[in-house]
């Protein structure tokens, strides 16, 4: 008697929602690292970049979407496709832990972008404040009592450095610190007669879209030291999300350890006396 076989074993389909949730994960992330691009090299003006970036956060978010609904449909219908759904949401976190992340630090700072260690007389963007003229920039005009209060309260530690070394030792262990966080230096006067201030005026990125932030530092002589007042300030953007405060408060800490290692300035040498000849 002939052995009868059965029907070759079907396979389960892949479910479609799980293969567009993969897909719009990946052109997701492409749009996002473009974005990300276009800000950094100032393809495009920083508002109309921006709403790409955030265009590719929201199919992250479509994406999450469908790999949900694909999850409830391969639960129900035994269809293959998990593989698929797993890829895409880790794509999709991956997309939106840092955006996620400021969202956080957005309502939890106050609405401020300009940040300085003296609110009455801050240091001035002078040459900078020409870059700060066009559709959509932050003035240079401090931003007044309002900013003061809200950063005194938020970072109550962002104070007027005083240093015990003289301005010129001041000024070059500031200039030193911005060479080397690799900050565009765009003026730089060091302290000179007859009040010995100094001032240095650079421009900062932040890490990851590489906004624009001015930095300005002011020297001054305080008795056998000297005190520097500096200040950070967005270009653009009401909000900072808190960039403006770290800056200063690790440029503070940079300051002040550079400043206990400096060597003390020489003293000028005695005179010897001179022998009185017989």
């Amino acid at each position: 008697m002939a052995r009868r076989f059965s029907a070759p074993y079907q396979m389960e389909s892949m479910s479609g929602l799980a293969l567009w949730a993969r897909r719009l994960a990946v052109f997701a992330a492409i749009a996002t690292l473009a974005s990300i691009g276009i800000v950094r090299f100032g393809f495009l003006e920083v508002r109309p970049a921006m709403a790409t970036f955030f265009a590719a956060l929201g199919l992250a978010g479509l994406s999450i979407l469908l790999a949900l609904a694909g999850f409830v449909a391969i639960w129900q219908s035994g269809a293959r496709g998990l593989g698929a759904i797993l890829a895409a949401l880790l794509i999709d976190a991956l997309i939106l832990a840092y955006p996620g992340y400021l969202a956080v630090q957005y309502h939890r700072l106050p609405p401020i972008h300009d940040i300085t260690t003296d609110s009455i007389d801050p240091p001035k963007f002078e040459v900078l404040s020409r870059l700060r003229v066009g559709s959509g920039t932050n003035t240079a005009v401090y931003a007044g009592l309002y900013s003061a209060e809200q950063q005194r309260e938020t970072w109550p530690d962002i104070e007027t450095v005083q240093l015990d070394v003289p301005p010129q030792r001041a000024f070059d262990i500031v200039q030193a610190i911005i060479k080397k966080q690799k900050w565009l230096e765009v003026d730089a006067r060091p302290p000179q007669a007859p009040r010995f201030e100094g001032k240095i005026e650079a421009v900062a990125r932040t890490l990851i879209m590489g906004f624009r932030e001015d930095v300005a530092v002011r020297v001054l002589p305080d008795g056998d030291g000297s005190r520097v007042d500096l200040r950070s300030s967005s270009r653009y953007f009401e909000s900072d999300l808190g960039s403006n405060a770290a800056r200063i408060t690790k440029l503070i800490k940079a300051i002040n350890d550079a400043a206990d290692v400096a060597p003390a300035p020489k003293k000028p040498a005695a005179p010897t006396p001179k022998k009185n000849s017989k």
